[in-house]
């Protein structure tokens, strides 16, 4: 989870690690984002790694991006390992937090090392967030 975010997380002007980042996921990772508009409508954006660095890398680099973990829940059953990661951010990384909200991971233990196989997320909304 250090690596997690870790790879994401730098001032404005540094480029991220997206070749360490790549090392964290079994090949074919799929990310996906929820959201949902003031109506209550909600959205899954399903994403590929390289797909998810193509829409966040700008915006990362230009204005300083810093995520970190602020609560952690965890089961695991045989290799399976599900964890709701809890995260603040904040653009820079003494900065005030703009946003918070619940990374949800599954990793798989292949016996040497962990790989997640797949990351969805959801920013806190109108103050509420059960986890955080």
């Amino acid at each position: 989870m250090k690596a997690f975010y870790e790879v994401i997380s730098g001032p404005a002007g540094a480029p991220r690690d997206w070749g360490r980042d790549r090392t964290l996921y079994l090949p074919d990772i799929r990310f996906v984002e929820t959201s949902a508009d003031r109506s209550g409508n909600t959205t899954a954006h399903v994403m590929t790694h390289q797909e998810f660095v193509d829409a966040a890398n700008a915006g990362m680099v230009k204005n300083g991006f810093f995520e970190s973990e602020i609560h952690r829940v965890t089961k695991t059953f045989g290799n399976i390992t599900h964890i709701l990661s809890s995260y603040e951010m904040r653009a820079k990384a003494d900065g005030p937090v703009f946003g918070r909200g619940v990374n949800s991971l599954q990793i798989y233990w292949d016996g040497k090392r962990y790989w997640i196989a797949s990351v969805m997320w959801d920013d806190e909304r109108d103050g509420k967030c059960d986890s955080c």
